[in-house]
């Protein structure tokens, strides 16, 4: 009697155990499906939303010039980190894209640490094999792969993937993102128009609700006696404010379709699967706050006109804007 009663209560378990991973099995094929699905979804929709032809570098030298090809040779981060040069780039018909936003992203999940470095685009650095210049000459005369090379010898700063963002994908990923708008409090008006009528904006002083298009002219505006500078500070506070609204709840179910949509308009050494893999880690280690900086600091910067065709630019002191970089990406994580 006792036997049977073993054997039964044997079955029972038995029948528990495939219960549970039968449905823990139909969970995860539910996700899987559903994360493939809004992948997929993001990425028709962004797609079809396209009317642009692929980025690429703004050449605009001889061709013995310029470098014939851009292979990215990205150096992993000592600490284990995500590295990413991050560029913007603006790219109007059929004119090629231009790169008007240089950022470093770092990511360390198991130190919860997220920090965003914007350098100057007019910075005056050297550009190995090209002598001096602003450093957004450096995209211009060898791609990311020189671009990368540059903020090395420069800044000492190794970087492992890049990612060029298409400002018309920006306004895109950011209506994904936050389709209700984000909160922006605007100092002042904002107000511009392009000689050819290409590009006007139009914002109010005020507190604000911007949806993607309005945030990419938020972002964009220089027109005003902070010049670059301000528009450093605006693209920061922006990208702090999705940071923000992409840790909310509601969001977690967005990041698939995010993703997808996010693909059309970058251009990177990267595959899905190390995106994939960031978001995951990036949920499952939120980091408290996106820390920034931009660089050159305001106590170690000057406006130098060099001759033609460099034209103005900002210059610093080398060694004090190396070690306020180096500072900033490693000081805390030791």
């Amino acid at each position: 009697m006792s036997t049977n009663r073993s054997n039964d209560s044997i079955d029972k378990k038995r029948r528990r155990l495939k219960a549970v991973l039968a449905i823990l099995s139909l969970c995860f094929l539910f996700t899987a499906g559903f994360t493939c699905y809004e992948y997929l979804a993001g990425k028709q929709q962004a797609l079809s939303q396209q009317n642009h032809a692929p980025i690429k570098p703004d050449i605009n030298l001889e061709d013995d010039d310029k470098e014939a090809a851009y292979p990215f040779h990205g150096e992993p981060d000592p600490s284990g980190a995500l590295s990413l040069l991050l560029l913007g780039t603006d790219q109007r018909s059929t004119e090629t894209a231009r790169t008007d936003t240089i950022m470093i992203l770092r990511y360390h999940p198991e130190k919860q640490s997220l920090k965003l470095a914007s350098i100057m685009r007019d910075t005056y650095v050297k550009i190995p094999g090209h002598g001096s210049n602003k450093i957004n000459a450096a995209y211009a005369l060898g791609g990311p792969e020189l671009l990368r090379k540059t903020i090395a010898q420069n800044f000492d700063i190794p970087l492992e993937h890049y990612a060029t963002v298409d400002f018309n994908g920006f306004s895109h990923i950011a209506d994904t993102i936050a389709p209700d708008g984000l909160e922006v409090t605007i100092e002042n008006d904002l107000n511009y128009q392009s000689e050819g009528g290409d590009t006007v904006i139009d914002l109010n002083k005020g507190i604000q609700r911007l949806d993607g298009e309005e945030l990419l002219a938020y972002t964009r505006f220089r027109s005003d006696s902070e010049g670059d500078f301000g528009r450093v500070e605006r693209q920061q506070e922006v990208l702090t404010l999705l940071k923000e609204q992409l840790l909310s709840i509601e969001s977690l179910w967005k990041v698939p379709r995010l993703l997808g949509s996010i693909q059309p308009y970058v251009d990177t050494d990267a595959g899905s699967g190390m995106y994939m893999e960031a978001a995951k880690d990036y949920f499952l280690h939120p980091p408290e706050k996106l820390e920034t900086i931009r660089i050159p600091t305001k106590d170690n910067v000057w406006n130098e006109r060099k001759p033609y065709p460099i034209g103005l630019v900002l210059n610093h002191e080398e060694n004090k804007t190396r070690e306020d970089l180096k500072k900033f990406l490693y000081d805390q994580e030791e």
